[in-house]
């Protein structure tokens, strides 16, 4: 470590990365990159995902694979999947490239975005919630980030009742990873959709964390962040309120701002954006 321009030994603690391995009724599906821990959660909701489940009911089990090596016996889970969710299993490794997820990759392994927009409708939420209850979405998830505490180096995801309460949170090295925690979680305690619920991510806000966020049936994303334009796209069409740059007492809206309180007497409404690329 370098302090006041002098050398000297220190000891960090840095955030676990680890290759997990997916296996589908025993074929091999994904191979995610993540922070060990609630490894079935990231298992259902990186399937929900992919499109391979899309309810409770067809989950059978998760299970650790025992022929797995000494190596890969806690990083290789394999998911049972049951009625019309083998049809869609065989049908995803057609058309699957084979890729290896990393911790920054999204839905790496589909072809396009109109295959994953297929089967999604708008979400439900016909409710609002205070200005002041999403300015303080980022204090409650920081109080619960306790590896990040120690690491600085992980992402974290946090599903909170309209109210702001803090219901959950899931840290990992990936903001995807993160939000399939959840998700994977919710759907197993046969909780979906979440149509009231907020979700709050750590990071910025791409097409892939809005995907996910439709399939739970979360109708408001907000992130301390910037958004993508195709996450601002996605949750016009989809009906999401997507909030983003959550600090202090300020954040934009970019969709739907008809679920969020007035501030003082001025109405609220979405931000316009530009759209930039890199020239």
């Amino acid at each position: 470590m370098i302090r006041a321009g002098q050398p000297g030994p220190v000891t960090d603690r840095v955030a676990i990365e680890e290759p997990m391995e997916v296996r589908v009724n025993g074929a091999p599906f994904a191979v995610i990159m993540r922070t060990p821990g609630a490894d079935r959660d990231l298992a259902a909701g990186f399937l929900l995902a992919e499109d391979v489940i899309r309810s409770r009911d067809e989950i059978g089990t998760i299970e650790y694979c025992a022929d797995a090596d000494d190596e890969g016996r806690d990083n290789t889970i394999n998911v049972t999947v049951l009625g019309d969710a083998v049809a869609r299993l065989e049908v995803r490794l057609g058309d699957r490239r084979q890729v290896m997820m990393t911790a920054s990759c999204g839905l790496c392994g589909r072809r396009t975005i109109e295959s994953l927009q297929a089967r999604v409708s708008a979400v439900a939420g016909h409710w609002r919630v205070a200005a002041a209850t999403i300015a303080g979405l980022p204090d409650r998830l920081r109080t619960a980030q306790a590896v990040f505490a120690s690491t600085g180096g992980l992402h974290a995801a946090g599903l909170f009742s309209l109210e702001g309460e803090l219901l959950l949170s899931a840290e990992d090295v990936g903001r995807h990873n993160a939000v399939d925690k959840i998700a994977g979680r919710t759907l197993l305690a046969g909780q979906h959709p979440l149509d009231h619920r907020l979700l709050l991510v750590s990071g910025r806000t791409s097409f892939e964390l809005v995907q996910k966020a439709l399939l739970a049936g979360v109708p408001l994303v907000a992130a301390v962040s910037a958004p993508s334009s195709l996450a601002i796209d996605l949750a016009d069409q989809a009906g999401i309120t997507l909030c983003g740059f959550v600090r202090g007492d300020t954040f934009n809206i970019y969709s739907h701002p008809q679920r969020i309180g007035r501030i003082g007497s001025g109405p609220v409404g979405t931000i316009g954006t530009d759209r930039l690329c890199d020239p």
